[in-house]
């Protein structure tokens, strides 16, 4: 297997409203992740597209194929990846596997998602296609209700009061405020935080991500062709990317307050790059929702069951806390369009190994773990990088 490195990265500014349709918002990062890595379409011979809703939103199918013609690209092979929330990670996932098995030299992978064009209950039942459709979104499930059972049961089960998931929100905005590409740049306090409309008991908005588009992109390659490429600049290897999957209903997972497939891909990530929890910097971690925070680090094996909440109290994920989450303000404020999610954290956690986070920057960040999950726990994509 190849060692396989990202040469160039590109995003759009995280916003609503703008009105491009997705494959036009894709090939805008795809156009700039070229420009960073100083190549020419005719270099790359294969993009690999994360989206999950343009076929429902937009009616538009074969996305991968239509941003690689926006994008001067026609003619190369270009797949549409879908895992609900997932669908970016999945893409790096397909990007990784082909460099690395020696199909391709240059491809790249890209992110997006084009959701605040459509009526807010459109947009609400199409994320609810990622659930277990007969026995939850077809019987009026949102996530957001789904979720809020999930925060329910974690509060209960570890004596949690209405103050105790606050911090990952609070964090997120932090570092959302520095993002120039972040939809919410606004600091958030304790006192906003439990004042913020509730969305389901014990749910507030504020303890979900805003609806929003965006599109990011890499340009990964061999390590000879990154070499011969990239030669003058720091380079970004992804060490390890690991799938797994799980039941798709959440009421799977209600019971154990466990993500078995963040589990089992965290795993799998550490053995991958021969490393540990205590050996990752930094963690962008997918906080689609604060409970899902918790629960995912607890997964990953950074905490404790039921400990996660109280270290982020206590500072530990802070830019300068033990183990920094959410840098550039995460899915909750730089803002989560679903597909793109899993690209977005990616281009991120490169920032920060390249020593290009600015205000936000981790000190003496060498390793990075990424974590894209699709719907609930059902989909999970890791991803450890290092500098090369």
């Amino acid at each position: 297997m190849r060692e396989v490195f990202i040469i160039g990265s590109g995003q759009t500014p995280v916003t609503r409203g703008r009105g491009l349709r997705t494959h036009r918002l894709a090939a805008d990062a795809v156009r700039a992740a070229m420009l960073d890595a100083a190549i020419e379409p005719r270099d790359v011979s294969a993009l690999y597209l994360g989206n999950m809703l343009a076929a429902i939103l937009e009616q538009q199918t074969q996305l991968a194929a239509y941003c690689a013609h926006t994008a001067g690209m026609n003619g190369i092979e270009a797949l549409t990846v879908e895992a609900s929330c997932g669908s970016g990670g999945g893409a790096l996932r397909a990007g990784f596997m082909a460099v690395a098995g020696g199909f391709h030299d240059i491809v790249v992978v890209c992110g997006a998602e084009q959701m605040s064009h459509s009526a807010n209950e459109d947009v609400v039942r199409a994320l609810a296609t990622a659930s277990d459709w007969p026995i939850e979104g077809g019987r009026g499930e949102s996530f957001v209700s789904l979720n809020a059972s999930l925060m329910r049961r974690y509060m209960d089960a570890h004596a949690l009061d209405d103050t105790s998931l606050a911090p990952f929100s609070i964090t997120a905005h932090r570092n959302g405020v520095n993002n120039p590409n972040a939809l919410l740049k606004n600091s958030l306090d304790v006192s906003e935080y439990l004042s913020s409309r509730q969305l389901e008991q014990p749910m507030r908005i504020m303890d979900a991500p805003p609806i929003c588009d965006g599109a990011a992109a890499l340009v990964l390659a061999d390590r000879d062709t990154a070499a011969a490429l990239a030669a003058s600049r720091p380079q970004v290897r992804i060490r390890a990317s690991a799938v797994a999957t799980d039941a798709v209903a959440v009421g799977e997972r209600l019971k154990a307050l466990r993500m078995p497939a963040a589990e089992r891909s965290s795993r799998e990530a550490y053995a991958g790059a021969g490393m540990a929890p205590d050996d990752i910097d930094l963690f962008e971690l997918h906080d689609a929702f604060t409970v899902i925070s918790a629960l995912s680090l607890e997964a990953a094996g950074f905490a404790r069951p039921g400990e996660a909440a109280r270290m982020a109290k206590d500072g530990e994920f802070e830019i300068d806390g033990r183990l920094p989450i959410a840098t550039m303000g995460g899915l909750k404020a730089r803002g989560h369009p679903v597909g793109a999610s899993g690209v977005y954290q990616v281009v991120e956690a490169a920032q920060q190994l390249t020593g290009c986070a600015e205000a936000n920057q981790v000190a003496n960040a060498e390793v990075a773990m990424t974590q894209n999950i699709g719907g609930s726990g059902a989909t999970v994509v890791t991803h450890i990088l290092t500098q090369s």
